[in-house]
């Protein structure tokens, strides 16, 4: 650990403090969490298993997962964490969210500790809000998501509710989306092909957003009626919304491949691909079904992190960044461009085409139109029509 130490300091630019504390955590809690892992010798197929064996007090070895346990009558950070994973995954919160409160929760916690406050205090909760805004001059947003964190932390998981604390809430600023002008648009995708390129125009043509494009399964996208419909979307809503027509051929070809990847999966016998929730376990051959195949699956298969079986998995979000990132230089457009850049576009430009703010409020799936009509405001024009007087010298 010393020596990678001396190699972040010998960069250039030398890290700043906050991040050589969050290098040194994070080895850590690598060290801590691997001390006892056992590797066991590659089998025929090449494959390594990992087993873990954790010692408890007056005890030998036990294999069994590693668990938080309770110390002095109250709860280690590591159990403390655990309770607040199974809580908000009973109360159906989205993985990612539970991945992002875990991070500020296991944060906020190792801070308490070596600030030797109570964790569900109001000056813990409040100093470690102020060093994110103050130190780390992290976004509005960001602040108010680590906040929101801590606080179902102490009130939901540790039950006790820290009061007065509001006044370290952010208030965020209104920032206007970029779009991308309908030129910029074409040539970006002059410039784009692959199964990339037909994910980024299908992104743009139906308004969807990054996951829930590469969550598709193949049964969601109806080819004859020329609709795909969105599972579990934002908000845990389903919502359906038409293909565009100029992609069919594209659509059609991909299928074709989808169904071959798929003949070549069941003839090497690979496991079938994860379901939602437990339909794997009402339903256990499903996911050797082609309708349950993901629509943009990887080329490699990887091991599930919950499960440990080796499975193909949906296109990795990264791969379509970088494609964008790549295409964007090519096509010799400056503005800042990711994958909800083309959401943006294409509901500021159904809004110009004259379409109704309802109907794209239901299109992109916002839960109230106080959303949507943000686009009003990039709207050529602004939105008003009022032409300049400069236009009138």
């Amino acid at each position: 650990m010393e020596g990678y130490g001396r190699f972040l300091k010998s960069s250039a630019p030398p890290p700043q403090d906050w991040q050589l504390d969050q290098a040194r955590e994070a080895l850590r809690c690598f060290r801590k969490g691997t001390e006892n892992w056992h590797i066991a010798a590659p089998d025929a197929q090449g494959r390594v298993e990992v087993a873990f064996r954790v010692k408890t007090r007056g005890a030998k070895d036990l294999d069994t997962p590693r668990r938080g346990h309770l110390e002095m009558g109250s709860m280690n950070t590591d159990a403390w964490l655990e309770k607040s994973s199974q809580t908000m995954k009973v109360r159906r919160f989205a993985l990612r969210t539970v991945e992002t409160y875990l991070g500020w929760q296991r944060r906020f916690l190792a801070w308490a500790a070596e600030k030797k406050l109570e964790a569900a205090s109001k000056a813990a909760v409040e100093g470690f809000i102020t060093m994110l805004a103050v130190e780390r001059k992290v976004s509005a947003g960001t602040q108010n998501q680590a906040f929101s964190a801590v606080l179902y932390l102490t009130s939901e998981v540790m039950e006790q509710p820290v009061e007065g604390v509001d006044g370290v809430r952010a208030k965020r600023s209104r920032y206007l989306p970029v779009v991308l002008s309908r030129d910029e648009v074409r040539r970006l995708f002059a410039v784009m092909e692959g199964t990339t390129g037909l994910i980024l125009k299908l992104l743009y043509g139906t308004g969807l957003r990054q996951m829930e494009c590469l969550r598709l399964r193949v049964k969601d996208v109806d080819m004859e009626r020329m609709v795909l419909t969105v599972r579990g979307g934002k908000g845990g809503k389903d919502r359906q919304v038409t293909l565009p027509k100029a992609l069919h051929m594209e659509l059609s070809d991909h299928v074709a491949r989808l169904r071959a990847l798929w003949e070549a999966d069941r003839e090497a016998s690979l496991p079938g691909v994860r379901l939602p929730e437990a339909l794997g376990v009402k339903y256990p051959n499903a996911g050797k079904e082609l309708a349950w195949q993901w629509f943009f699956p990887s080329k490699q298969t990887s091991m599930d992190p919950e499960t440990g079986i080796h499975r193909r998995h949906h296109l990795h979000e990264n791969a379509l960044t970088l494609a964008l990132k790549a295409a964007r230089e090519k096509a010799g457009i400056t503005k800042k461009v990711g994958c909800h850049t083309l959401r943006h576009s294409f509901a500021t430009h159904l809004l110009e085409d004259g379409t109704d703010i309802r109907t794209v409020q239901d299109l992109l799936g916002h839960k109230s139109v106080e959303t949507t009509q943000i686009y009003t405001h990039v709207m050529t024009g602004g939105g008003t029509g009022t032409r300049s007087p400069l236009d009138g010298l």
